[in-house]
This record gives structure tokens, C-alpha cells and sequence, in this order.
């Protein structure tokens, strides 16, 4: 029996966001590369916006208006911990920790840490949430 591969452990999907490749073609994102799209493409989704899917996303828009405190850090850590374990099978969310951008007040900076259910290799992914700013905001 063949040993298989990460596209047949994680799957295989144009990569996100959307690039041409040299050959002027879509790119295409294959195996652990699949589930780090997949996993941008869930927190940057608003519900609503997949017509078929409306409650797919993490909702993260709603704290553009917030203020860059913990409160609003732990809120975020929770939209995403519920909207990972919900909507991407392939992982296991060892942690999510939200915190201020050491430079940006307007933006609070995500750390993601999970597990890839198939091989249990620890993988980790950091986005940037825009938020109104400090507490005066």
C-alpha cells in the first residue's frame, strides 16, 4: 500500500489568496499549505457573505470598532477558537492568544497554534485584526 501524500491527507485547493503561478495558471495550494489557506479563508470570512453557507466565518469584523484592550483581545480569541473547531476538521486548536500590535494601536495581532489532525504535526499561523485602537479610541 502506498504511503500517502499531504494532498491526500489534507486535500488540494486554488491557494488563497487567488495568484497565476509562471505558467500564467491559478496556483494551487496542496496538503498543510491547503489547511493554512483554509484557515485564513475562515477568519477573514464574515457571516453571511457564502450565500449557501451563512453562519461559515469567524466574524472578526465586528471588533473593528472595539477598543485595543484584553477584553476585546479575549472576545476575539473566542470568535476564532469556535470558528476554527466548527468549520476545519483537519486541526486541533492548541491555542489562540490575541494581543496589541507592539506598533499599530489599530490593529491587535492573532498567534494561532494547532495541531494537524492526520500527522499531529504542531503548526502555527499569525494574522493581524483591525480594531479602533487604544482605550481612548
Amino acid at each position: 500500500m502506498a504511503t500517502p501524500t499531504d494532498a491526500d491527507l489534507f486535500g488540494q485547493g486554488i491557494a488563497f489568496p487567488p495568484r497565476l503561478d509562471a505558467d500564467g495558471r491559478f496556483g494551487w495550494a496542496i496538503g498543510h499549505r491547503s489547511v493554512r489557506d483554509a484557515i485564513r479563508i475562515i477568519l477573514t470570512t464574515e457571516p453571511g457573505e457564502r450565500i449557501m453557507l451563512p453562519n461559515f466565518g469567524a466574524g472578526l469584523r465586528a471588533f473593528l470598532f472595539e477598543p485595543n484592550i484584553p477584553a476585546t483581545h479575549r472576545l476575539i480569541e473566542e470568535k476564532i477558537d469556535h470558528a476554527l473547531r466548527r468549520w476545519e476538521p483537519r486541526v486541533a486548536v492548541g491555542s489562540v492568544l490575541v494581543a496589541a500590535h507592539p506598533d499599530d494601536p489599530a490593529r491587535a495581532t492573532v498567534s494561532i497554534n494547532y495541531t494537524l489532525v492526520a500527522t499531529q504535526t504542531h503548526e502555527h499561523v499569525e494574522l493581524a485584526v483591525p480594531v479602533a485602537g487604544g482605550p481612548a479610541a
